[in-house]
């Protein structure tokens, strides 16, 4: 299934209908909904009664994940967004987007959670940074706008069926509408995306970008064009090496990409493909290629490791229990040793926005708060 016709990737594991918003704030926080509003309860107020955790959470990895929110809450800017680092960092809409979402697998929202006034800012920075031609992007961002773009419309898709004002939530719409014909127009004839929309040129990496942020943005309520996920999901297809891995870009022929084809598993499940033979193949060449244990002394053995685990847990967990349950208490141990004295992670040398935003998304999982990783 392809975004279209039944909703079988909705609803894996549960069979039954789920709307697209978090459950209600769960004990972890102590907020329960209350008929549209919120009712603080009297769980947490207890010393003696610490609040549940999901399995293979341990109460180190809990409080790993709130070093690292606060540390995302005390370097956002005024405006909202998520500016101040340099390099690969400084690309706003995407640190702001992947920032963002570490706050929403928190259980966070724009009215509800502790950090709903962050949550609030990101998205509307990210709605100021909608242009007129729907690219959701800065002045600064022009000559790589995509991957942000991408990131903006899956950021902004999972809280658009959270949003509890009925007039921020049509503004939400309207970006979100806007953002996906950008998406649609730019899109190579053989299905991909490049790094600014004006170009003729395309490659993996953003195109599982958009694929992601096309299909929150369905999930939403934002129309998306069926032939414009067709031909993105033949470009996938193209892309795939004899070994089950994703080449950088279609008909290349080059080496597999180990971060890529993570990537293109997390599309192929986030479309209802599960049984699908590519992406069985797809899977079991990222458990052989896609260690856990990236460093030796210190140093990585390989790039793109935080990109790569972005994907990776968000495949482990769809996937099924006994990938999960392999997968995750090594990756946690793995990134609650790689953990900064500030709760900060330095990402890929992207920065520690990213690494930290990364971090956090993949130790929340289990929290289940996310609807596009709701099993």
């Amino acid at each position: 299934m392809r975004m279209q016709g039944s909703e079988r990737s909705e609803h894996r594991t549960t069979g039954g209908s789920r709307p697209n918003r978090p459950r209600p704030f769960s004990a972890r926080w102590g907020w329960i909904a209350l008929g549209g509003g919120v009712l603080l309860t009297g769980v947490v107020a207890r010393a003696d009664a610490p609040p549940a955790l999901p399995p293979l959470v341990t109460p180190e990895t809990d409080r790993a994940i709130r070093r690292g929110l606060e540390y995302l809450v005390r370097t956002q800017s005024r405006d909202g967004g998520w500016r101040h680092e340099e390099g690969m960092g400084r690309y706003p809409t995407a640190m702001t987007a992947l920032a963002g979402l570490a706050l929403l697998a928190n259980g966070n929202t724009t009215t509800q959670g502790p950090y709903a006034p962050q949550v609030s800012r990101a998205a509307t920075f990210l709605m100021n940074s909608s242009l007129k031609s729907g690219l959701i992007a800065r002045p600064e961002e022009e000559s790589r706008s995509m991957h942000g773009h991408g990131f903006a419309m899956l950021f902004l898709g999972q809280l658009l069926g959270m949003e509890e004002d009925a007039e921020r939530a049509a503004r939400l719409q309207e970006v979100l509408r806007r953002a996906v014909a950008l998406t649609a127009r730019s899109q190579h004839p053989l299905g991909g995306w490049y790094y600014t929309p004006n170009s003729r040129e395309h490659e993996g990496s953003v195109t599982v970008t958009q694929l992601q942020g096309l299909r929150s943005c369905r999930n939403a309520g934002v129309a998306v064009p069926k032939e414009v996920i067709d031909r993105a999901m033949s470009y996938l297809d193209r892309s795939l090496r004899p070994d089950g891995g994703i080449d950088y870009r279609a008909g290349q022929n080059g080496p597999s990409r180990p971060p890529i084809t993570a990537a293109a598993v997390a599309c192929w499940y986030n479309a209802g493909m599960y049984e699908d033979a590519r992406a069985a193949k797809a899977l079991k060449y990222c458990q052989e290629h896609v260690p856990v244990s990236g460093t030796s002394g210190g140093r990585f053995l390989w790039g793109h490791y935080f990109y790569a685990h972005l994907y990776m847990a968000q495949i482990m967990w769809l996937s099924g229990e006994a990938n999960w349950t392999a997968y995750y208490p090594k990756m946690r141990d793995q990134l609650l040793a790689m953990q900064e004295a500030d709760g900060a992670w330095e990402g890929d040398g992207v920065g520690k926005t990213y690494g930290t935003a990364v971090a956090a998304i993949i130790l929340q999982i289990p929290y289940n708060y996310l609807p596009i990783l709701q099993r």
